[in-house]
């Protein structure tokens, strides 16, 4: 059977149509999560100039405020990537940290970045615990013929069997 020009390019283009859907799959995702950070509106804070309410209405609620201690509050933004079947890796993080006075004036205005970053890497896959080791084989069968074996109980004289001693056998 002979096949024809266009039924070859027709199945070329099918299969470059296939490739282009499976390599789609690959690509990274990009993920933008907190505050959106404009940096002429947090360039305009000015210490002893703005107060609580001047900063709320340029920069907005911030993303969290302090409960303790001196006025706080946080602006922060963070750009993640993630790619397939992996997690979430942060690209850029910026943190904005506005300070007040007792009177609600600005007092200071602080900028950080990756560096606020804590990075965890747990060392090994196991958890040590007290007592004693045992393989999947001897917790799996490690109880077979210790379990039910409670002595007087079913014999002659136990509980349960009628003429024992015990509540359903007296």
């Amino acid at each position: 059977m002979r096949v024809n020009g266009w039924m070859k390019q027709g199945l070329g283009a099918a299969t470059l149509g296939v490739l282009a859907v499976m390599a789609s799959g690959c690509a990274s995702i990009k993920d933008h999560r907190g505050y959106l950070i404009d940096p002429a509106l947090t360039n305009s804070i000015q210490p002893g100039i703005d107060n609580r309410l001047s900063v709320e209405r340029s920069l907005g609620q911030p993303t969290f405020k302090s409960e303790f201690g001196q006025q706080t509050w946080y602006y922060m933004s963070i750009d993640t990537k993630q790619r397939p079947f992996k997690r979430p890796q942060t690209g850029s993080q910026t943190v904005l940290k506005v300070n007040f006075d007792a009177r609600g004036n600005v007092a200071s205005v602080e900028r950080g970045g990756m560096e606020k970053i804590a990075r965890l890497d747990p060392d090994g896959h196991k958890t040590p615990t007290l007592g004693r080791t045992r393989s999947f084989f001897e917790d799996l069968f490690g109880n077979i013929g210790s379990v039910g074996a409670i002595p007087g109980v079913g014999g002659p004289g136990g509980g349960g069997v009628p003429g024992g001693s015990g509540p359903n056998g007296s």
